[in-house]
């Protein structure tokens, strides 16, 4: 066993979380987003290049007058009464002004200028939308025509435009005459019907002697329904005063009447002054027939002096209660306790009689409001019939009026409209020469630019979610224990010579030594330490084991960086290689192998505590100690779970203040599980970019009855060292 000892390394590592998953997936996923978002781009300038120009006209027509009242109950009937089987609306307008047979009027029209126009052609180009103010509709359509030909959408909308105007003319004359005939027919018809109704609810009300039943009736029902709430409200009062009452009882172990009576012997301060003597009395008796006997005249004066006493008391319970002295017989024992109520008793006793009377108070007012309720039950019983006959006849006479007042109305403002001659729809705007509308290039670039980089972000998350591996600190944050800390990348050019040189001359630094040397990972194997010292599940740490789920993950040089962090924190530190398969901390501090852990758990010699673990110094005067695997066994897992490796770790924890174990992989072999059993903690080490979710998930779940106390992520990116930047910004300002 040798020492290999560095020097002082610098301060702690700040890590910093970088940009986010998000953010990590798309940087990871950079080709999958960029050759997406190409090809669409691409795709979308192409199509817009090759694409024909396209023109759009519009105009706006005026299809109602805008001066008319505003619609209450009558108005509109010149609308309703004007057909009677067709009910004229905007949506039914529109509709009608997109048909075919329409357009084909205005085909012909242009039929000299465009013979190959066809009115399905128009029908699918021409666009017709109601025009909306502020979310409302208004009187106002609008004609969109998009074409190729600038020149054509112009002559189109107005070819169309007349064959609106002209349609109009045709559709107000026809509605208007066949308006007004319909309401000449209706009036006598509807004017009889009005008489007959009314006729017929003037001889109702005079036969029943009622002027609104139902006002009559619904009062009824309101005094029913108050009455039966009160009824509801009463029974549960009566049943929370039972419950009471019951409660009380039961506490009491009394009727109402004995509570009365012990209240108010417990309230007579003489009675109490008596009840006081006679148990004086009590005192003294016993205490005369300790001293004397039975027939002895002091016993016969105390027992003749209680007598009188309890004559005294029976007289203050006539006086208290009077007639109901006999039930509280005082002359026995089992009666003097009957006024000795406390003040809580005496509490209960007054609600005991205070719920009795409140009881029958409840009792009584229940009955008389069931007496009420029968009595308007027997009244609405004769209004069910006089409703019926009611409802039969109010609907006739209140339609027949608002009937007949429409017809009214109908026929003088179809007059009117008649004479005024109708309303000519007015052209609010006039059809223009065509504008180029398509394609517009800027805007279908843009559009192809978004939905490329929407896309290739989608493939680029769905690509990296497939790919199980561990990419950043944020991945180890998922498994079951907490993040240490993060060992940065190894970030240099021209190898391991390139970094930190040693200071001592003629002394040959191994590889990995030249690593430890390496501010960053010092830095970052310090805080990870100081880490671990603060964990709760850390106290009293005096073996620590090293693992990782696969192999190569970098375990081996953590666990050397943790013994050295410790060491140059004046901690007796000893880093135990027990990789007893494949060896490697020998080989990278290029140390013998002659002798280590398998010579020690091999042979039959007793440990010596100290004589078995001497360190030697070869490098700095840093006390860490170095036990190497020494030779390979058959069989490492039966040393390894041997009751001598139990002793082994119990007497390097009394030899040195920690003891940092490099243990194999967890996966595979059960190496790192034995050894661990032996140890009061455990680290494991994931290196990103090698280790998957998967494997760090099934590599906690075998350590899951250990102490695994946190994770180390091992290849993170130097650049979320923050302390490091400042450090430098510092060299730079001092040069």
């Amino acid at each position: 066993m040798v020492v290999v000892t560095v020097g002082n390394l610098a301060n702690t590592v700040e890590t910093d979380p970088g940009y986010g998953q998000l953010v990590a997936a798309l940087f990871r996923r950079k080709l999958w987003l960029l050759g997406i978002f190409l090809t669409v781009l691409s795709a979308v300038t192409i199509y817009t290049l090759l694409k024909k120009p396209i023109y759009q006209s519009s105009m706006q027509l005026l299809v109602e007058p805008n001066y008319q009242s505003k619609k209450d109950s009558g108005a509109g009937s010149e609308n309703q009464f004007a057909d009677s089987n067709v009910e004229i609306d905007y949506s039914t307008q529109l509709t009608q002004m997109r048909s075919s047979q329409l357009l084909q009027k205005a085909v012909v029209l242009l039929q000299a200028e465009y013979p190959k126009l066809e009115a399905a052609e128009l029908q699918k180009a021409l666009v017709l939308t109601q025009v909306e103010e502020d979310k409302v509709k208004t009187k106002i359509f609008q004609a969109v025509y998009t074409s190729d030909d600038p020149e054509k959408t112009q002559k189109v909308l107005m070819a169309v435009q007349q064959v609106y105007k002209d349609y109009n003319r045709e559709q107000q004359k026809l509605r208007l005459t066949r308006g007004l005939a319909f309401v000449d027919e209706q009036l006598p018809l509807v004017e009889k019907q009005v008489d007959r109704a009314e006729d017929a609810m003037e001889r109702f009300r005079k036969s029943q002697n009622l002027v609104d039943p139902e006002v009559q009736s619904r009062a009824l029902i309101d005094a029913l329904s108050n009455l039966q709430k009160e009824q509801q409200t009463n029974q549960a009062q009566i049943r929370e005063v039972q419950g009471r009452y019951q409660t009380l009882q039961q506490e009491l172990a009394l009727s109402p009447q004995q509570a009365l009576i012990a209240a108010r012997l417990s309230q007579s301060s003489r009675y109490q002054s008596l009840l006081n003597e006679i148990q004086k009395s009590e005192l003294a008796i016993a205490q005369q027939r300790l001293r004397f006997k039975a027939a002895s005249p002091y016993v016969q004066q105390a027992i003749d002096q209680r007598q009188r006493q309890r004559d005294l008391l029976a007289a203050e319970v006539q006086r208290i209660l009077g007639n109901n002295a006999a039930q509280v017989n005082v002359k026995g024992d089992g009666g003097l306790s009957v006024g000795q109520l406390s003040a809580t008793d005496l509490t209960l006793a007054n609600a005991l009689v205070d719920a009795q009377v409140n009881l029958v108070a409840l009792q009584g007012r229940a009955q008389s409001l069931n007496e009420a309720e029968r009595s308007l039950q027997q009244q609405l019983r004769r209004f069910p019939s006089l409703l019926a006959e009611y409802g039969r006849l109010q609907p006739n006479v209140q339609i027949g009026r608002n009937t007949l007042q429409q017809l009214l109305k109908a026929r003088q403002d179809i007059a009117l409209e008649i004479a005024r001659g109708g309303f000519d729809w007015q052209v609010v705007e006039e059809p223009k020469l065509g504008k180029q509308i398509g394609p517009n290039v800027k805007q279908n670039i843009l559009l192809g630019a978004v939905a490329g980089l929407m896309l290739g972000s989608v493939a680029a998350f769905i690509r990296d979610t497939m790919d199980d591996a561990v990419h950043n600190a944020d991945d180890l944050k998922q498994v079951a224990v907490p993040l240490l800390g993060m060992v940065p990348a190894l970030q240099y050019e021209g190898g391991l010579a390139a970094l930190v040189p040693f200071r001592e001359v003629g002394v040959p630094a191994p590889p990995i030594m030249q690593v430890i040397h390496w501010q960053p990972f010092r830095e970052s194997l310090d805080l990870i330490y100081k880490n671990i010292q603060l964990l709760p599940s850390a106290a009293g740490l005096r073996s620590l084991v090293v693992t990782s789920a696969l192999a190569g993950e970098g375990k081996s040089t953590i666990a050397l960086g943790l013994a050295i962090s410790a060491a140059r924190l004046h901690q007796r530190v000893l880093l135990v290689d027990a990789d007893l398969r494949r060896p490697s901390l020998h080989q990278q501090l290029d140390l013998p192998n002659n002798y280590g852990l398998s010579t020690l758990l091999t042979r039959h010699t007793p440990l010596r505590h100290h004589g078995d673990f001497q360190p030697s110094h070869r490098y700095t005067d840093i006390p860490l100690s170095i036990l190497t695997s020494g030779p390979t066994p058959t069989d490492p897992a039966q040393l390894l779970s041997a009751e001598r490796m139990g002793d082994l770790v119990q007497a390097l924890e009394q030899a040195y203040d920690l003891i940092i174990i490099d243990a194999p992989p967890v996966l595979g072999i059960v190496d790192a599980l034995l050894t661990a059993s032996f140890c009061s903690s455990m680290v494991l080490v994931g290196r990103i970019g090698h280790v998957t979710r998967a494997e760090l998930t099934q590599a906690t779940a075998l350590l899951s009855k250990l102490n695994v106390i946190g994770v180390i992520a091992n290849g993170s990116d130097l650049t979320a060292n923050r302390y490091l930047s400042y450090e430098r910004q510092g060299q730079l300002a001092t040069l």
